[in-house]
């Protein structure tokens, strides 16, 4: 069976056709990653500045004797290492848009989808190393990281500490402000919500609480990884909600840059898409003859008929 149908709504919705199956990336996926080969090249130099960020030597903040009342706890392993947390954020999310596209074959989806993911992510991460960088703040066990041997040793004239622990340990120790696996986590699983929440229309007004359900599932994941940060030892709690704020609103920004609100009637597909709708509708929509002499697609227009092979139902449901 084709992959392709045509999405009708409905005068009062005011929402476009959408055409899926046309548009795979054999088709059309090289022409696309050309036309956006400068944000690809952007992509490149923050994975660079995220590099640079985390090699550089933050700000060694005064530590006073008094102030490490507050940062004697335990060190321990992490629950989350730190190599989990790509795999979750990037990972997990890209195989469901992934998923995505084997249904509804829109490379336009999958695309910007996987860009504005890698935005919200790289620029979170460089955001948040460079606050890292220049606050300074002490983790919670900075006192084991200081002193592993227990023996204290302060400036006799200025009372800051003077740590003999392992250098790269002690740095790592003043990177506490915001926390980095917090602000990862909720940048990408925030985009993933954002896309569940536009892909299954979370917010139709049908009253679904259902779907709530499943956006919500990746903030909880997110939101128990910044947890453990504190329950680790590894972050103050002002760290991971910071940490979090900072996620969120990005991955709000990247999302909207590339796809309409989830509340919205497009929000199904992103905005190019329908931008190359409207394109083609006043070219005179070659993309649909040359589907509909090849087989593979269906009419595209904005014309509000309804294609009578494929019904509304299987589009939402993906079964198509």
């Amino acid at each position: 069976m084709s992959f392709c149908g045509l999405l009708t709504i409905s005068p009062r919705d005011n929402m476009r056709e959408i055409q899926l199956g046309s548009h795979t990336v054999q088709s059309h996926g090289v022409k696309l990653t050309k036309k956006h080969m400068h944000d690809w090249i952007i992509l490149v130099f923050l994975v660079l500045m995220v590099v640079c960020l985390h090699v550089a030597h933050p700000f060694y903040r005064f530590v006073g004797k008094e102030m490490m009342t507050d940062l004697k706890y335990p060190l321990k392993n992490n629950t989350v290492p730190a190599w989990a947390v790509p795999i979750i954020s990037l990972l997990l999310p890209v195989l469901i848009f992934i998923a995505f596209y084997f249904r509804r074959r829109d490379v336009y989806d999958l695309h910007h989808a996987v860009l504005g993911l890698l935005f919200s992510v790289l620029i979170t991460g460089v955001i948040t190393g460079a606050i890292k960088d220049t606050v300074g703040r002490p983790r919670p066990d900075f006192y084991w990281r200081c002193f592993p041997d227990g023996k204290e040793l302060y400036d006799r004239v200025t009372g800051n500490v003077i740590c003999h622990g392992e250098r790269s340990s002690i740095k790592e120790g003043h990177k506490s402000f915001p926390s980095g696996h917090t602000s990862w986590s909720f940048a990408g699983l925030s985009f993933l919500a954002l896309y569940l929440s536009g892909k299954i229309k979370a917010f139709d007004r049908g009253g679904h609480v259902a779907k709530l359900c499943i956006v919500f599932l990746p903030l909880l994941v997110a939101s128990l990884i910044g947890i453990s940060r504190v329950d680790d030892y590894r972050h103050h709690w002002e760290d991971v909600f910071a940490g979090g704020l900072l996620g969120y609103v990005v991955a709000s920004f990247c999302y909207l840059q590339f796809f309409p609100s989830p509340s919205h009637p497009d929000g199904l597909g992103p905005h190019a898409y329908f931008q190359m709708l409207e394109e083609s509708r006043v070219s005179g929509n070659p993309i649909s003859e040359e589907h509909r002499q090849s087989g593979d697609g269906c009419n595209i227009g904005l014309s509000g008929r309804r294609d009578k092979r494929t019904p509304l139902d299987e589009l939402e449901s993906g079964r198509v």
